[in-house]
């Protein structure tokens, strides 16, 4: 099969820059990734939950880390399931919602019913300009829950949340893919954190 030299250049290009993106991002970003496990971790420890909430791609990547911590990572490493909850999921509340109040609330109203001082919220937006996001992110501080933000480089989120991992670009395609990778590497700390090994509960400091 022949390949066009053209098309072929522009897949690597891409693929570059994606890996280049992500090389920057262990940079910039690894004390703020482990800082957002820490945060996760005490709250599953002390018995609070995660919520999650995001627009678009973003909404996708909430309930796929929410499946993560709920049923877990790997294969070789059995443990319990942990509480998180994505909000972007209950499609009756979610179009009831917004065709009576309006999109920007929805996710705010949904961290004032479901979340308890102590737990925490993370809020994703490639932008970090999400109004129902930043809505949210400002209620959880107003209610004793602890937030961590992923977005792109810029926007208001970074200064409302307890961690913010910003990651260095403004291409929406790229900042996603890179927040794939630090949501799994969250979950992969957070496992540890708690359990020393498999199935064991740990409840002293520090991982495997």
């Amino acid at each position: 099969m022949s390949t066009n030299p053209e098309r072929l250049a522009t897949a690597r290009a891409y693929l570059h820059e994606s890996a280049e993106i992500k090389r920057r991002t262990a940079e910039d970003c690894a004390e703020t990734i482990l800082a957002g496990a820490d945060l996760i971790a005490e709250a599953f420890r002390s018995g609070g939950k995660l919520l999650l909430c995001g627009n678009g791609g973003s909404a996708a990547d909430c309930q796929h880390m929410a499946a993560e911590f709920v049923s877990r990572l790997t294969k070789d490493f059995e443990r319990p399931g942990l509480p998180a909850i994505a909000l972007t999921t209950d499609t009756s509340f979610l179009t009831a919602f917004a065709n009576d109040c309006g999109f920007d609330g929805l996710f705010e109203r949904q961290v004032q019913a479901l979340s308890r001082p102590g737990d925490v919220l993370i809020g994703i937006s490639t932008s970090g300009n999400s109004p129902n996001v930043i809505r949210a992110v400002r209620y959880a501080r107003t209610a004793g829950v602890r937030s961590i933000v992923l977005t792109g480089a810029g926007g208001q989120l970074a200064g409302l949340a307890d961690v913010a991992i910003l990651v260095p670009s403004t291409d929406t395609q790229h900042i996603q893919e890179t927040h794939l990778a630090i949501e799994h590497l969250i979950c992969w700390f957070v496992e540890r954190a708690l359990y020393r090994s498999p199935m064991t509960v740990h409840s002293g400091e520090g991982g495997s």
